[in-house]
């Protein structure tokens, strides 16, 4: 599957497109299908959002899974300290990067 992310300009947070707007939280995204680069160049005409791209997830059972580590990691949050990522009670957080 592909979906798309990128960063909000206003707060810098990792966000994911959900179909009708945008997320910080992976499980939200959608898969974007063919209409990926309109969408892109949509949501940059806006000004609201930067560094727009695809990229390859997987659906588990867990939710919307980014292909790659980097997207892994940014899907997460900061890793310097669990308690500031978006899974702070999950005690499991860091084994879902690798």
């Amino acid at each position: 599957m592909k979906i798309i992310t990128g960063s909000d300009l206003r707060t810098g947070d990792v966000i994911w497109w959900t179909g009708e707007g945008w997320s910080r939280h992976v499980n939200d995204a959608v898969e974007a299908g063919e209409h990926a680069e309109a969408i892109i160049a949509r949501e940059n005409a806006k000004q609201i959002v930067t560094d727009t791209q695809v990229i390859e997830a997987t659906m588990t059972d867990e939710g919307v899974r980014p292909a790659h580590i980097k997207d892994r990691i940014r899907a997460l949050g900061p890793t310097v300290r669990l308690d500031l990522s978006l899974k702070p009670a999950d005690p499991a957080a860091g084994n879902w990067v690798i």
